[in-house]
């Protein structure tokens, strides 16, 4: 029995489409309402990136729980939880994202790894000093992760079943 998975590099695209509108509403004022949405379908296509990325099983299984953990933080913020109830779950959600993204970049070539290694470090460091920092400081995070997953899109090659590609070689 055979089942479809997108290619890491349609997962990567998909995702970028799906969190650009979140990003660009740092910048630009528009009534929010709506971005819990393609927040959501953002980390629904990180989902099926996971198991295509080259990482130790923990580092998934944390990528996973990152993803199981803002999806219900996006549901609960449709629902009109409170801010102040959401927010720190999706943090400590976080701190998984952040593990996987570091370990995904430790086997990737230079910029991935780069780029992954901030971000990844940035997003889970947040989330221990959010109590002292403004939120504005988890802002480039969101940039990063947009250059990230372009990066990862761009040495998958085309969308057809190529192998993903990611890993230094010596």
């Amino acid at each position: 029995m055979s089942t479809f998975v997108p290619s890491a590099r349609t997962c990567a695209i998909v995702a970028i489409a799906m969190f650009a509108p979140v990003v660009a509403s740092y910048v630009w004022p528009m009534d929010r309402w709506w971005l819990d949405y393609p927040g959501i379908l953002f980390h629904l296509a990180i989902f099926l990136l996971v198991p295509q990325l080259p990482a130790p099983g923990w580092a998934k299984a944390a990528g996973y729980g990152w993803l199981v953990v803002d999806v219900t933080v996006g549901v609960m913020t449709l629902n009109h939880v409170p801010s102040e109830i959401a927010m720190p779950i999706r943090l400590g959600g976080h701190i998984f994202a952040g593990l996987w993204i570091v370990n995904v970049s430790l086997l990737a070539i230079r910029p991935i790894k780069f780029t992954g290694l901030i971000a990844g470090g940035w997003l889970a460091a947040f989330s221990f000093v959010s109590p002292f920092v403004p939120k504005t400081a988890l802002a480039p995070t969101a940039l990063l992760m947009l250059l990230w997953l372009g990066l990862i899109a761009w040495h998958n090659g085309s969308t057809g079943r190529r192998q993903v590609r990611l890993i230094t070689t010596v």
